[in-house]
């Protein structure tokens, strides 16, 4: 038996659970600047740089082997870039050929001709920003391609893009040389890409948990129709299964009353 009392268990164990939570947020923090990096040298970061960030946490090799895996799989190259669009689609490539010969009818621009614009469109020229816009247009899809693969399409991210840049542009009078222009243009594009994939994961995330509750409802009331060969009620599947009416019926509706094996499964 402890002598430890029971309050002393207790702050003891909160410490050693809020040290273990501090290091997860500290080492996802890590990662997701680690790919951050990666993005901003083009999807590309030496090993060198990522030992570097997570040594603070002093990860074994084991663990450090299972952080290269994780940018492996989010085509990160190490050392190296990765091709882009070996993660492409077929459809995504047609898409993307017929667009970049629609940005290669726009006028070219030199180095100086983009700094002039560049200038004009810091001072608020309208027409500077509308073209500047246009000068752009190639980088959105360089961007776009290295977030490519994660559960969103290439066009809604060139879209996002373009967006942010349009919107970018008229912000530039807060900067003070034109030099600074790309940096900030390219983290709009990324940060707005970043966000889309965010919120589409998240949506996602959201019809998933619909589906499982509308099958976990599906599956207990097609088990007890096979037994009872016939359409089952809501109450038998509430006395079977134990899911409650609300529950139940919530599935129902967000089948839109498509749930085979239960008698009277659309309630409108």
């Amino acid at each position: 038996m402890s002598n430890i009392p029971g309050g002393q268990i207790t702050e003891h164990c909160s410490g050693k659970c809020r040290v273990y939570m501090d290091r997860e947020v500290l080492f996802a923090k890590t990662l997701e600047q680690v790919k951050k990096t990666a993005k901003e040298q083009g999807n590309c970061i030496s090993g060198e740089q990522v030992d570097a960030a997570f040594a603070p946490l002093g990860l074994g090799r084991e663990q450090m082997d299972m952080v290269y895996d994780y940018l492996h799989q989010h085509k990160i190259g190490i050392g190296e870039p990765v091709d882009p669009d070996e993660y492409l689609a077929e459809e995504e490539k047609d898409y993307l050929e017929t667009y970049l010969e629609e940005l290669r009818e726009l006028p070219e621009v030199s180095e100086g001709e983009k700094e002039a614009v560049t200038l004009s469109a810091m001072a608020g020229d309208g027409d500077a920003q509308k073209r500047l816009t246009e000068i752009y247009l190639g980088e959105v899809v360089q961007i776009a391609k290295l977030y490519a693969g994660q559960g969103v399409y290439l066009e809604d991210l060139i879209g996002e893009g373009n967006v942010a840049v349009a919107m970018g542009v008229t912000m530039l009078g807060a900067l003070e040389h034109a030099s600074e222009a790309q940096g900030m243009l390219g983290k709009l594009i990324m940060d707005a890409m970043e966000e889309y994939i965010a919120e589409n994961a998240s949506e996602a995330k959201k019809d998933q948990k619909i589906a499982d509750k509308v099958n976990k409802v599906a599956d207990a009331a097609r088990e007890l129709a096979e037994e009872m060969h016939r359409k089952v009620t809501v109450e038998e599947v509430m006395t079977e299964s134990g899911i409650s009416r609300k529950a139940i019926e919530d599935a129902v509706r967000m089948s839109g009353g498509r749930i085979e094996d239960l008698a009277g499964g659309n309630l409108s």
